[in-house]
């Protein structure tokens, strides 16, 4: 992971985010070699945290949809005092704008949808349809549209076109991967595979966000999956990110979104094992592969 190995009796360990949310509060409850992990707001990691320390940055996007939250600049600071930052800056702007995410994975060759940026509602481009809509900061599901013609999207465009997201950063436009009705969210820490879940849609409902009713269940993922989420998180630069792919087929994936602040639940772990326990294991540096781990391999 290119960082330097502190030692754990004077390296203090934050979790860095503004909220307590259950997968931070699990993460941190796991502890980092046997040692103490704090939850921190950035503000509190720059008043505290000092050459040596280290962090794993865990700021998601804001509620309004329109950018990542406060606080990458502590982290940028808190970089050049001399803390290890995991889930960099960078990285992290990466994931969270759906448009630097595209470029990152076309960049790697890996199946991503069609993406395009549509800056303005009143000139709206020709589509291949149907198209999907989206905020560039998304998350939970929220103002992501179906248009299946061009009168559709004209409507959607006008409707998106006051949300003050859309002003900021304007709506991407990205092809439609026909819906099977679930998909797969893969945890990977520092390279390797740590848990996963199938994601089922609520009926009548074509997206998979738990925040719109999805379902969750366990799943062992397919040797490809692996493969596909592995790449797509080097690609990405995260040390902790949630990639979900959605099936294209028999034994086919595409990488539709990573998340920089993934929330999973005990569900993602596999077998006899705590998925936030792998986690912050691998993220140390000690992780192996185990036959009980499919894709959790040793961090790199």
């Amino acid at each position: 992971m290119g960082r330097s190995r502190h030692s754990v009796e004077t390296m203090r360990v934050a979790i860095v985010a503004h909220r307590p949310s259950a997968t931070n509060l699990a993460l941190a409850r796991r502890g980092w070699n046997g040692e103490q992990v704090e939850l921190l707001s950035p503000r509190e990691a720059l008043l505290s945290l000092g050459r040596g320390d280290l962090v794993l940055g865990r700021l998601d996007v804001r509620d309004d949809l329109d950018g990542v939250e406060e606080g990458l600049w502590a982290l940028e600071r808190l970089l050049e005092a001399g803390v290890t930052v995991l889930n960099s800056p960078p990285a992290a702007i990466c994931a969270h704008d759906k448009l630097l995410t595209a470029r990152s994975l076309r960049r790697a060759g890996l199946p991503h949808p069609r993406t395009r940026l549509i800056e303005r509602y009143d000139e709206p481009p020709d589509l291949d349809y149907p198209a999907v809509l989206k905020p560039r900061f998304g998350s939970w599901g929220r103002d992501v549209v179906l248009c299946r013609d061009r009168r559709e999207l004209e409507r959607s465009l006008e409707t998106l076109s006051s949300r003050p997201w859309f002003r900021t950063g304007g709506v991407l436009a990205q092809e439609l991967i026909p819906p099977l009705g679930h998909d797969l969210r893969l945890i990977v820490a520092a390279g390797g595979v740590v848990g996963a879940a199938k994601r089922t849609a609520p009926p009548g409902e074509w997206r998979t966000n738990v925040a719109l009713g999805a379902s969750i269940e366990r799943v062992v993922p397919p040797p490809v999956a692996v493969t596909l989420a592995r790449a797509a998180a080097a690609a990405s630069g995260l040390d902790l990110v949630g990639v979900d792919l959605l099936p294209t087929g028999p034994g086919g994936f595409c990488v539709i979104e990573l998340n920089a602040a993934v929330d999973f639940r005990p569900v993602y772990s596999f077998v006899g094992r705590d998925v936030y326990a792998d986690a912050m294991t691998a993220l140390a540096g000690y992780q192996e592969p185990t036959d009980e781990q499919p894709g959790a391999l040793a961090a790199v």
